[in-house]
């Protein structure tokens, strides 16, 4: 598995080079949770010495993930706690595999089916339809191949081997998501889906955004910003918000 997005074969794939380009977020808005985070949590629960450096230092990495500037360094150490002892990028995708693989019911449950059949509609129209994702790509294709969708393109962020583990090298995040969108080769936006305020500028770049399964609490900050008559959807997250789509 390709570690660096613009290496990535699925990037460049052949096809309708002028169809209208449709960017997905894949948490929360492809998947009921976020998928990275659940990854990061069973590799450090995998040893009672990760649990406990993990627990140790929530106290200081939390509020760094809560902060957009030092979100990345944070997600890195816990990536790292839950990694020390895997050097490569290979015995990385081994992992991955192999939570994938121990998960399977668990995360075939939390891919919504109204977002796969959005999907597949744009995939049958003839649209270049990618993903873009703060999770690791490989982890992103895994889960999409449960659903046939494996050989979709995916943008996301990027580890490497820091001191005998893996860290966050490249976070596919905010305005760095759209900075490796067009990295990748990609340009001007047609259709854009996502949850998060961190995808505004994704959402603002694209000529339709659509907001789907967004926060409570964001819902009245996106119909300000977006314009008027932006779809605010629900697709399936049940403790999120938006317009229920059945």
């Amino acid at each position: 598995m390709s570690t660096v997005a613009g290496a990535d074969p699925h990037l460049h794939e052949p096809g309708r080079p002028y169809s209208p380009l449709v960017v997905f977020d894949f948490d929360h808005t492809l998947y009921d949770g976020d998928s990275g985070s659940h990854l990061v949590l069973w590799l450090i629960q995998r040893h009672w010495a990760r649990v406990t450096a993990a627990v140790l230092l929530s106290p200081l990495l939390l509020p760094m993930i809560a902060w957009l500037p030092t979100r990345r360094r944070a997600i890195s150490v816990y990536l790292w706690v839950g990694t020390v002892g895997t050097t490569s990028r290979g015995d990385m995708d081994d992992l991955i595999d192999e939570y994938v693989r121990i998960h399977m019911r668990q995360i075939r449950a939390r891919l919504l089916p109204v977002a796969l059949k959005v999907l597949q509609r744009h995939r049958d129209a003839g649209d270049r339809v990618i993903i873009a994702t703060g999770a690791s790509p490989e982890l992103a294709r895994a889960i999409l191949d449960f659903v046939a969708h494996e050989d979709l393109p995916v943008i996301g962020s990027i580890s490497g081997p820091f001191l005998g583990g893996m860290i966050t090298v490249e976070h596919c995040h905010y305005r760095n998501k759209m900075r490796m969108i067009w990295d990748a080769g990609y340009d001007q936006i047609a259709i854009a889906y996502s949850d998060s305020s961190a995808d505004l500028p994704l959402l603002q770049a694209a000529r339709k955004p659509v907001v789907v399964n967004p926060k409570h609490s964001r819902v009245a900050m996106f119909r300000r910003v977006l314009p008027a008559g932006t779809p605010i959807l629900n697709w399936g997250c049940k403790s999120r918000g938006g317009d229920r789509v059945s």
